[in-house]
């Protein structure tokens, strides 16, 4: 649930990172911390246990200047919620600062031969790893930030979302992914890197969503640049939002979840628009005519989906096999993916998630795609993973879901199936 902002361009980066930090707090953090190249060319690390408030209370009277940085809330894992735990890590020199969402898995392989490599750590994290192995790698290969961050992330297992800013290259920032989401804004001369849109969206509708073990390289310069970790340049896609601030404002209700409670007739409207045919009686659903011929023969149904998704999905399995006569199976993702499923080519797998970038859930698809089976997608936020690695699928259309019980997009994951 960490979350991340990065900046770079013509405006003052500090008060566009803590603004984003405060549109991530829906997902809540024990700790948040900030990055900044300043005007002095200095690499400042500001971090506090706590909350926004607490941070910015810490840079009262400090040195927040620069037009290049980057920003984290945690929810920690590695190490206890402190000071020395938060994000951004500095590395050894204090050349490189790193923020990371996600679980490096080896990271006490690379912890020991960093130590023995001379290095010292200064907070309990995996993050930290991180960041000294970025750093090693850059002085042992003799290369630029951009492909030791490549040449790092190859000995990497585990998921990760990172974004790494360096001393003495300000006008570059350095973002990778690998199941864990993260997004690119290209504004007028200025560029944003988030863990999803709501901490970009008031300053650009233009967006790439990055793909697995893709590396994001924003300047000023040269504007937003994709690279795999073979460093074969990627075409990116430019995606625009459809979503409004208005949106990601409480509206007078005293929280989210109470406003998007309320908010339920008219996400349901939006959701059946289009869909429903009253005239003619019948329901249209262009993911599932186009396939219409594999829904026909499907000898099975397999919903994969977490968490409130994977309640939707019970209900969708009454609901089908009633209305079908199709048999469906239900599997929890993390416990679909960490075993071996059989699965026919003949079967049909259903994906469900509000973001669509559900870790176990996307991990899911992918096991089920090395299957030859087809996947269809039913998930709220458009252009997220999930519906760009399925064969088809639906969007809710219930509009961002900030509070974290899902309320809205259960019973539009419910309407649609």
């Amino acid at each position: 649930m960490c979350g991340i902002v990065g900046y770079i361009g013509h405006q003052d980066a500090y008060p566009i990172l803590i603004k984003g930090l405060r549109r991530l707090e829906y997902r809540g953090y024990d700790s948040a911390g900030v990055a900044l190249v300043s005007t002095a060319n200095e690499l400042n690390v500001y971090k506090s246990r706590g909350k926004v408030d607490d941070l910015e209370r810490q840079t009262q009277n400090k040195d927040i200047s620069g037009r290049a940085g980057i920003a984290h809330t945690r929810w920690a894992t590695h190490g206890e919620p402190n000071d020395a735990n938060a994000h951004p890590h500095y590395s050894q020199s204090k050349q490189l600062a790193l923020i990371h969402n996600g679980i490096i898995e080896n990271y006490l392989i690379l912890k020991q031969q960093l130590i023995q490599s001379g290095y010292e750590f200064r907070s309990s994290t995996d993050t930290e790893v991180l960041v000294h192995w970025i750093e090693y790698i850059k002085e042992t290969n003799r290369v630029d930030l951009q492909h030791a961050v490549q040449i790092a992330l190859r000995e990497v297992v585990g998921a990760f979302a990172i974004a790494v800013i360096e001393k003495n290259n300000p006008d570059t920032i350095i973002a990778a992914r690998r199941s864990s989401p993260l997004v690119g804004g290209v504004g007028e001369g200025e560029y944003f890197l988030a863990s999803d849109v709501s901490p970009i969206v008031e300053y650009t509708d233009r967006v790439v969503y990055v793909n697995d073990d893709e590396v994001v390289v924003i300047s000023r310069q040269n504007g937003l640049k994709v690279f795999n970790l073979n460093d074969i340049a990627q075409t990116p896609e430019i995606k625009k939002i459809e979503m409004s601030l208005s949106q990601l404002e409480k509206g007078g209700f005293p929280h989210f979840m109470l406003k998007e409670i309320y908010e339920q007739p008219q996400t349901l409207e939006n959701c059946m628009h289009g869909r429903i045919n009253v005239d003619a009686n019948h329901v249209v659903l262009a993911g599932v005519l186009d396939n219409q011929k594999k829904f026909l023969e499907a000898r099975r149904i397999i919903i994969v989906a977490c968490g409130t998704s994977w309640h939707a999905a019970l209900i969708g399995e009454h609901l089908i096999e009633d209305l079908c006569r199709i048999p469906v199976e239900v599997e929890y993702a993390s416990e679909f993916r960490y075993r071996n499923p059989v699965i026919n080519k003949d079967d049909i797998v259903i994906a469900i998630s509000q973001s669509g970038e559900t870790a176990d859930t996307l991990a899911a698809v992918e096991l089920a795609k090395s299957q030859g089976v087809f996947i269809y997608g039913i998930c709220n936020v458009v252009g997220s993973s999930i519906p760009r690695a399925t064969d088809s699928g639906s969007y809710i259309h219930v509009g961002p879901e900030i509070g974290v019980s899902s309320t809205k997009a259960i019973t539009g994951q419910v309407t649609l199936g």
